[in-house]
């Protein structure tokens, strides 16, 4: 049986009736985000570990370490940890009740255009969050260490802080991630009417140039992460361009066929009109 999408809901519920539903659907993505706060702060050691992963593998082995230079600053690295995992965790909860409440308000064609993007998103937010981690990280790390040794006759040693560290993790994944949602936005402000695929085509090298900036102010000072995140994203926005062309050219086709339709219409009424006028006349 194919997925059947339904139109605009027949009721028209007051403003109250909006309202109640907006608290109790905020009220399930807050518990969702709690429960999984619960969950991940008691494996908030485990989490840390994969997170720290990285900076591990690029110190030789046996020879890396994290300090903390405040009492309390462990603490707050689990919590943060924790709240940072759980927010992923929650996410599908928390988006699910985002889409019930605004999907009675919309058509059914444009539920039908809106679900790309909700699949869309997800998954390229994941694939920037693994290029950071399993890629840009390392390649990062390795070159901040490359400036141990010897430095006006002491030694020079790289003491991570446990906080500062987390927020280089976080920093990393975060910007890789929203960075990789440019193809969604683009799609999204074209469907809207805001932006064609000719105005973009003709921006680009403006929007290269917009990228490189982009990856230098979002990324740690060092030229390997920087080029790491602008050439993905120089090749997401080729490709957006490409689905553009697409995507236009269907809905020329939809708008023509449309446009043929009312036409038969009409021709159909007219010849109505017409019979009915020689009826009469006989």
């Amino acid at each position: 049986m194919a997925l059947k999408i339904s139109d605009l809901d027949d009721t028209q519920a007051p403003l109250l009736d909006h309202l109640i539903e907006l608290r109790g659907r905020l009220v399930k993505a807050v518990l969702a985000l709690m429960v999984a706060f619960g969950v991940c702060f008691y494996f908030a050691d485990v989490i840390f570990g994969w997170l720290v992963l990285p900076l591990t593998r690029a110190f030789p082995e046996g020879e890396g370490q994290l300090i903390y230079t405040a009492l309390y600053e462990a603490f707050f690295v689990e919590i943060k940890v924790a709240l940072f995992a759980a927010f992923f965790i929650a996410f599908p909860i928390i988006a699910n009740q985002l889409w019930q409440f605004i999907a009675p308000g919309l058509y059914a064609k444009e539920k039908r255009a809106f679900l790309p993007f909700l699949l869309a998103t997800p998954v390229l937010f994941t694939a920037g969050g693994s290029l950071a981690y399993f890629v840009v990280m390392p390649l990062a790390f390795e070159f901040f260490l490359a400036f141990q040794g010897s430095s006006g006759g002491l030694d020079a040693q790289a003491l991570p802080a446990m906080g500062e560290y987390l927020d280089l993790v976080m920093r990393f994944i975060l910007a890789f991630g929203i960075s990789f949602l440019l193809p969604v936005l683009l799609m999204l402000l074209n469907r809207a009417g805001l932006v064609t695929r000719a105005q973009l085509v003709a921006a680009r090298k403006y929007v290269i140039v917009l990228v490189f900036a982009v990856a230098a102010i979002i990324t740690p000072p060092d030229v390997i992460s920087q080029l790491l995140l602008a050439a993905p994203l120089i090749l997401l926005f080729e490709g957006s361009l490409i689905l553009m062309k697409f995507s236009e050219k269907r809905r020329a086709a939809e708008a023509a066929g449309e446009a043929d339709a009312e036409d038969a219409g009409e021709s159909a009424g007219d010849d109505k009109g017409a019979a009915a006028t020689v009826g009469k006349d006989a």
